[in-house]
């Protein structure tokens, strides 16, 4: 059964559950399996990013690290991104009684989920949303992440009134048995980003075999 952390506990104790990197990169090797529920069966999956996208290591266009103050904690109240028309509620998302990460309910379709065992999304290090692919039904929130491009931008409103800005510098789809969590999810040094939902190949049996990542790094407050 999956358990959700309330939004509103978090205020008491943000980072006591904060997992070790490389727990959290187990749990997207195979608990982001939770994030597909879809039927596989739609004439058109969804989009992938092209190989142009891929995330430079340096820093991204023309962003001088730094220059953005990074926020204090602060819980996100809903994920905007868009070129690709998303504008959805974020609930807290932890782990479950055998330490995995909770994927939010699937559904719901527009919905995303902050994980907060890692920082809060403005905050310096990198802040982790997820958010299912599709449904039973058809497309869920972040079903056209795939399509997004360098330069593109994530906006998280958080409940402290604030919204951090996210511009995109990388988007890629990483093999679930080869998932790269030390890259994806070690501090920068920034506050940075990372939104994540299923993606690769599709089979009934297996589902997604991938997992799509958008890398973004904090460009504006307001």
């Amino acid at each position: 059964m999956s358990a959700f952390w309330p939004a509103e506990a978090e205020e008491e104790a943000p980072r006591k559950r904060r997992a070790p990197w490389g727990v959290i990169a187990l749990v997207l090797l195979t608990g982001l399996a939770l994030i597909r529920n879809g039927s596989g069966e739609f004439d058109v999956g969804p989009p992938q990013p092209a190989g142009a996208a891929a995330a430079d290591s340096r820093v991204p266009g023309g962003i001088a690290a730094g220059v953005v103050q990074p926020l204090p904690y602060g819980v996100p109240d809903r994920a905007r991104i868009p070129a690709i028309q998303v504008d959805a509620p974020v609930m807290a998302v932890g782990l479950d009684a055998e330490g995995w990460v909770d994927a939010p309910p699937p559904q719901d379709p527009n919905l995303a989920g902050w994980f907060t065992g890692a920082v809060s999304p403005g905050e310096k290090g990198t802040a982790v949303v997820v958010g299912h692919v599709d449904n039973a039904q058809g497309p869920a929130v972040f079903y056209g992440l795939g399509a997004l491009k360098k330069g593109h931008r994530v906006e998280i409103a958080r409940m402290d009134a604030k919204t951090a800005v996210f511009e995109i510098y990388g988007i890629e789809v990483f093999a679930k048995n080869n998932f790269p969590g030390d890259r994806v999810y070690a501090s920068k040094g920034a506050a940075e980003l990372r939104v994540i939902t299923c993606g690769g190949g599709f089979s009934q049996q297996n589902g997604y075999d991938g997992n799509v990542v958008v890398f973004a790094r904090l460009v504006e407050v307001r």
